[in-house]
């Protein structure tokens, strides 16, 4: 067994928690485009950039979505299981949080955990309607719980944790992605290393995902092409954990997606100080206590 050590421990929980205050801050203008983000926003100089809550789910200051939510449950799944990822065990934690009826689930995920209701099998049928951000968002532990594992089982771990509920190549590419990049900077890789390694040949083999000398990624959908532009444009574009999350929620949209998923991203790059003391605070205390453990409990499984 190796030791994870306290560098990469705080690192995981960084991410775990970025990926909550990015939930927390996006949630509250989901689905409002720019300008009028600008225009609620007024009061702050047309920026959003406080944890208060609202939005259109109502939320408390603080409260997360099904992006967390999906996240705590799948890494629960991941714990009781000794560190592994398995299908079945994976469907059965998502159906168990379905179950308790959370504030938000996407059309896609509540489709096919319904069909796995019925049928009894974790996998869904591959579809080319299923390339959005839902698997994507909550791949966070399958990283943490295989710093040590080899690509390929760490590529073989998250499609097995997506087809769950989103059985495509571009969802799949996004999200093996996401979790190779969350590891190497948990492990200590600079943004430098990690686009040359996991940025440049992802664009390479899916063209669409393509955001340099785009025009900016504005109002993304749950599409998993334009939630990733908008995320690769802020963390790549905008320099600090804050100034990312920040910028890639007043795009508006799915903003509580981006927020997710830029927030997991640098929080494993910038590291734990990084991390705003007010947005903590604000933060849901029992959110706050759930990522953190299990970033650690996580990390430290790995063999």
């Amino acid at each position: 067994m190796e030791c994870a050590s306290e560098d990469v421990l705080a690192r995981a929980e960084a991410a775990y928690l970025g990926l909550a205050l990015g939930d927390a801050l996006g949630a509250t203008v989901e689905f409002m485009t720019p300008r009028e983000i600008a225009h609620h926003f007024a009061h702050a100089g047309g920026v959003h950039r406080e944890i208060t809550g609202g939005g259109w789910l109502r939320l408390k200051p603080g409260q997360v979505t099904d992006d967390t939510g999906m996240a705590l449950a799948l890494g629960e799944a991941i714990l009781a299981h000794d560190g592994k990822v398995s299908s079945l065990a994976c469907a059965r934690a998502f159906d168990a949080w379905m179950r308790r009826k959370p504030v938000d689930i996407g059309n896609t995920v509540r489709r096919n955990l319904l069909l796995f209701r019925r049928t009894g099998y974790p996998t869904a049928p591959p579809s080319e309607h299923d390339a959005g951000n839902g698997a994507a968002m909550r791949v966070l532990p399958v990283a943490l719980a295989m710093l040590h594992r080899s690509e390929f089982e760490l590529r073989e771990a998250c499609r097995m944790q997506a087809h769950v509920t989103h059985n495509n190549p571009v969802s799949d590419a996004a999200s093996e992605f996401i979790a190779l990049a969350v590891r190497d900077m948990v492990r200590g890789d600079s943004l430098r290393e990690v686009y040359r390694r996991r940025i440049q040949p992802l664009v390479d083999e899916q063209p669409a995902f393509a955001f340099r000398g785009k025009p900016r990624r504005q109002n993304p959908s749950g599409w998993i092409v334009e939630t990733m532009q908008a995320v690769l444009q802020s963390l790549v574009e905008v320099g600090g954990f804050e100034n990312c999350l920040v910028d890639v929620v007043n795009r508006g949209g799915d903003a509580d997606t981006t927020g997710a998923i830029t927030g997991m991203l640098a929080g494993a790059m910038y590291g734990r100080s990084a991390l705003p003391a007010r947005w903590l605070k604000a933060l849901d205390p029992e959110v706050y206590l759930r990522c953190c453990q299990q970033a650690r409990q996580l990390a430290s499984s790995t063999p």
